[in-house]
């Protein structure tokens, strides 16, 4: 089989700045992935590089034309084993790389055999969940307000960023204006491990769901700590990267959170869940700021997971490519009425 590929960068601006405690961001740089078999059909896939994480677009632009030349000197895109053994041989590093080209693999062979992702792993597509919309740090009553912009649009999970001095008044903020919402936090590892236990202590009152990467990754003992000492369920994001993180968090927090463009693919995400669930830990799927060329793939992860944050395209200003329905942040997968991932243009 002839597989012809290429790829191409987008600058898509957001909605509004967002902000962590890492700082502000006010566009996503993206490369998407394209793989066309003889017959016409094409599969597409998305990179959301993080620099967190030591990608940009531009090194995901640099290493794909080795990763794309492997896929198409093995030519069928139904070997996504070796293809996906092939390539993180030919990059180790760079998985925001490797992710694209497994998104338009997956939407590629399914396409092909004319059903949706989720069918062909043969999940259940009403078993799903509903995503968080994130609050990205902001002066407080700015904060407010996006709150209320997400209710009107009829988000009901919120994931709140944290880091400053004033996280008690933004989670107290929001609470009065959201009392029904389930939310989370995410303090992206701005807090020392004692910080964290004091803060968290004032947070649970606020009935939160967990609270996301408190302590620095390079500080398990310190997230030891918060996690035998917390009063609320915690959640590890940075200090969950690969799938030989999960035994090392398995006695340091609840949650894993895994992304894509951390994992490096499809099939290491599914390796993920299932590692987390022998562990004993609830598992939730986050992204970065994406664009619907990859968050429509990582949605059919959803009847896998506890928990979604899933909001990437969402954040955007404009998103050139479709995806998953997402009424009110629900994926509704049975509502995808075509084959493949979802994403198209």
């Amino acid at each position: 089989m002839t597989l012809e590929s290429s790829f191409r960068r987008h600058s898509l601006a957001l909605e509004y700045p967002f902000t962590i405690t890492r700082g502000t961001q006010t566009d996503a740089e993206i490369v998407t992935v394209r793989i066309e078999d003889g017959d016409g059909t094409v599969g597409v896939g998305g990179a959301g590089p993080s620099a967190h994480y030591g990608e940009t677009a531009a090194t995901v632009e640099a290493v794909l034309p080795e990763l794309l030349s492997v896929v198409e000197e093995i030519g069928d895109p139904h070997q996504l084993g070796r293809i996906e053994r092939r390539i993180r041989e030919t990059v180790n590093r760079n998985p925001a790389a490797r992710t694209a080209v497994s998104i338009a693999l997956h939407d590629l062979v399914t396409k092909r055999l004319d059903v949706p992702l989720y069918r062909y792993w043969g999940l259940d597509p009403t078993d799903t969940l509903e995503t968080s919309y994130t609050i990205g740090l902001d002066d407080t009553e700015t904060m407010r307000e996006k709150t209320e912009t997400a209710l009107e649009r009829g988000y009901n999970t919120l994931k709140v960023k944290l880091g400053t001095d004033r996280d008690i008044e933004i989670v107290e903020t929001i609470r009065s204006v959201a009392p029904d919402v389930r939310l989370y936090v995410d303090a992206n590892e701005a807090w020392t491990p004692r910080e964290a236990v004091s803060r968290i202590d004032q947070l649970a009152e606020y009935d939160l769901e967990f609270v996301e990467q408190p302590v620095p990754a390079e500080d398990p003992e310190g997230l030891r700590y918060v996690y035998e000492r917390s009063a609320l369920p915690i959640a590890a994001d940075e200090s969950c990267i690969t799938l030989e993180d999960i035994p090392q968090i398995a006695d340091r927090c609840d949650v894993a959170n895994l992304k894509l463009m951390k994992c490096g693919g499809l099939r290491e995400a599914k390796r993920m869940i299932h590692a987390a669930r022998a562990h004993g830990l609830q598992v939730m799927c986050g992204c970065m700021t994406e664009s619907n060329a990859s968050i429509a793939a990582t949605c059919h992860l959803a009847p896998l997971l506890d928990y979604v944050d899933l909001d990437g395209a969402l954040l955007l200003a404009e998103d050139p490519y479709e995806g998953v329905p997402m009424p009110g942040g629900e994926i509704d997968l049975a509502g995808l009425e075509r084959a493949g991932t979802g994403a198209r243009r």
